[in-house]
C-alpha cells in the first residue's frame, strides 16, 4: 500500500509520529515520509534518530495555515492527521486556540487534500469525542464529522477520509504512565478519583490501527480497536508499589471513564475480529455493503466503555509492556 508512495503526517513530532515513522519505514518502503509540525526543535531532535534517511523529510508548518498545507501536500499520496490541541485542561482554559487547531485545522486539511489530489486521509480521534463533556472532545467530535463529510465534498476527486478512535495511549507524552513514573520516587502519586478507569493501547497498536484503516476504508468509517481496560489505582500500584495515593479530584472537563462508542452510535456500528467500525449515517453509508463487508451489527444500545469493558489488562501484562518501554528508553525496569 505505502510502497513507493509519499506520506505526510501532521503533528508528526508527537508520540504517535515518532512511532509511526520508524514502523512504517520498516514495514513498507515508502518513497517519502514528510513530518509536518510547527516546532523546529522537536523536528531537529527527531531527525537525529533517522541517520539522514533520504526518505524522511521535515516541513515546518501549521494546520491552521491553509497556504502552507497546499505547499506541504505537493505530490503527497496519503496523509495521517495527528496534529491536535489535546490536553483537556489546556483546552478548557484556551478554547479559542483549541478550536483553531482541531476544527479550523481539520477544515483546512480536508480542502487542501481534495485540491491537491491526495488519495487517502486517516485522522486520529479520541475516546473523548464519544458523548463529549469537555471542549477537547467536542472539537474532536466536530473534526470527526468534518472528515466523514469530506468524502461527499471530495466527489470525483476521489480523496477518501476515515477516522481511527482510541483511548489512553500507554507511554505517550502527557499521559498517566510517564507522569506516574516521574513521581514514583516521591512515594506519593496523585489520583483524581479511585473509581477511574482507562482503556490501554500501545503506540504500536495505534499505528497498526491506522494501517488497517488505510487498507480497509471506503471513506467515512470510524475505526475503534478492541483493547483492554485498567483501573487507575491498579496502574499506580503497578508502577509504584507502596506509594501513597493522594486524591486530588477530577480536573476540569475530565471523565471518570473512557467511552469510545456511545449508545447513539450503536445503530450504525458493526463488530469485526479485533475492532469495531462506526459507519456514517449520512448518504445511506451505514447500509453500504462495501463499508459493512463481513461486519456483525452490534445490539441496539451497545456502549463500549472502559468501565464495562469485558477485557481487562492484568498487572503482569502492564509490567511486561513497561519492561519493553523502559528498555527502549534505556532505563531500569521494575
Amino acid at each position: 500500500m505505502f510502497n513507493d508512495k509519499t506520506i505526510l503526517i501532521t503533528g508528526g513530532t508527537g508520540s504517535f509520529g515518532r512511532t509511526f515513522v520508524p514502523m512504517t519505514l520498516a514495514r513498507y518502503n515508502p518513497k517519502k515520509i514528510i513530518i509536518l509540525s510547527r516546532d523546529e526543535m522537536k523536528q531537529w531532535e527527531m531527525a537525529k534518530g533517522f541517520d539522514r534517511d533520504p526518505r524522511v523529510r521535515f516541513f515546518i508548518g501549521d494546520v491552521r495555515d491553509k497556504e502552507r498545507l497546499y505547499r506541504a501536500l505537493d505530490g503527497v499520496d496519503y496523509v495521517v492527521h495527528a496534529a491536535a490541541t489535546k490536553i483537556v485542561p489546556t483546552a478548557e482554559y484556551n478554547p479559542f486556540e483549541c478550536v483553531k487547531t482541531n476544527i479550523i485545522g481539520a477544515m483546512n486539511l480536508i480542502d487542501a487534500c481534495i485540491d491537491k489530489g491526495v488519495k487517502g486521509v486517516v485522522a486520529l480521534s479520541t475516546d473523548k469525542a464519544s458523548s463529549p463533556i469537555n471542549l477537547y472532545g467536542a472539537t474532536k467530535l466536530a473534526s470527526d464529522k468534518l472528515f466523514v463529510a469530506g468524502n461527499s465534498y471530495s466527489g470525483e476527486h476521489g480523496c477518501r477520509f476515515s477516522v481511527v478512535r482510541y483511548g489512553n495511549v500507554m507511554g505517550s507524552r502527557g499521559s498517566i504512565i510517564p507522569l506516574f513514573l516521574s513521581l514514583k520516587g516521591s512515594g506519593v502519586l496523585p489520583i483524581t478519583d479511585e473509581r477511574m478507569t482507562r482503556f490501554m493501547i500501545s503506540l504500536e497498536e495505534g499505528v497498526e490501527l491506522v494501517w488497517q484503516a488505510f487498507n480497509d476504508m471506503e471513506g467515512g468509517e470510524i475505526y475503534v480497536k478492541k483493547i483492554a481496560s485498567m483501573r487507575v489505582t491498579d496502574i499506580a500500584d503497578t508502577l509504584a508499589p507502596g506509594a501513597r495515593h493522594e486524591i486530588i479530584g477530577i480536573r476540569p472537563g475530565e471523565k471518570l471513564h473512557e467511552q469510545m462508542i456511545g449508545t447513539e452510535d450503536s445503530y450504525n456500528t458493526y463488530e469485526y475480529d479485533g475492532f469495531y467500525k462506526i459507519l456514517p449515517a449520512i448518504n445511506s453509508w451505514n447500509t453500504c455493503k462495501k463499508r459493512i463487508k463481513d461486519g456483525r451489527k452490534v445490539p441496539e444500545g451497545f456502549v463500549y466503555s472502559s468501565e464495562t469493558n469485558s477485557e481487562w489488562m492484568s498487572t503482569e501484562a502492564l509490567k511486561g509492556w513497561l519492561s519493553k518501554y523502559e528498555a527502549a528508553r534505556g532505563e531500569t525496569s521494575l
